[in-house]
């Protein structure tokens, strides 16, 4: 049994807890010390990061052997096609390979999505779309290479869900607390969540017993 920290992590924060340029990291909305992010999400991309301080967990959690499925929503330029939808289904060929098939689905703007800081930059003669893709591969910037590679490139991306975990009543730069059970021969965790968020400067809080 092991404590995790799910955060929902905005747009241009970095995932480690310092950098010597000044730019804002975890440590700004993060107190809980001995704690480090499991798997990655880039600079510019917002959503679910799962921290731990177990270092065999947070090793389980980000290895691709696992294949724990990841959800995003992407904003891309342009109104995405069928025919692009299907590559993404197949799978597509990138620089280093061809990725696994994706679950890939045009949709609309989600309901849940909160405003940006700074707001996307728009072309007025360019409409966008939405994307809603499930991967099971954990490459640098995929979900962009992806969209790019069939022609839509990204121009917001939020990363909604780990495995069974989601950013459901977690607002941008607040986290809560979960407690998981992964054996070593279960790849698909089982959780039982706290669901009330933190903000930034919050506290650990103190489950029910």
């Amino acid at each position: 049994m092991s404590n995790i920290l799910l955060f929902n992590k905005p747009f241009r924060v970095l995932t480690q807890f310092t950098d010597q340029e000044q730019r804002a990291t975890l440590a700004d909305y993060i107190k809980i010390p001995g704690v480090y992010a499991a798997g990655r999400l880039d600079y510019d991309s917002e959503g679910l990061l799962i921290l731990t301080g177990d270092g065999q967990l947070q090793h389980q959690l980000a290895s691709p052997a696992f294949k724990m499925p990841k959800t995003y929503y992407a904003q891309v330029e342009g109104l995405i096609s069928d025919e692009a939808i299907s590559r993404l289904q197949k799978g597509v060929t990138l620089k280093d390979g061809p990725t696994r098939p994706a679950q890939a689905q045009r949709v609309d703007e989600p309901d849940w999505l909160w405003p940006r800081t700074p707001p996307v930059r728009y072309r007025k003669e360019q409409p966008t779309s939405w994307l809603k893709l499930t991967i099971t591969e954990g490459r640098n910037r995929q979900v962009r290479r992806m969209t790019a590679a069939v022609g839509f490139p990204t121009l917001r991306l939020i990363r909604w869900s780990i495995g069974t975990w989601s950013l459901e009543q977690l607002p941008p730069g607040q986290w809560r607390e979960d407690t998981i059970h992964l054996p070593a021969s279960t790849p698909r965790p089982r959780s039982r969540s706290d669901r009330r968020p933190h903000a930034g400067q919050g506290q650990r809080s103190r489950r029910q017993r």
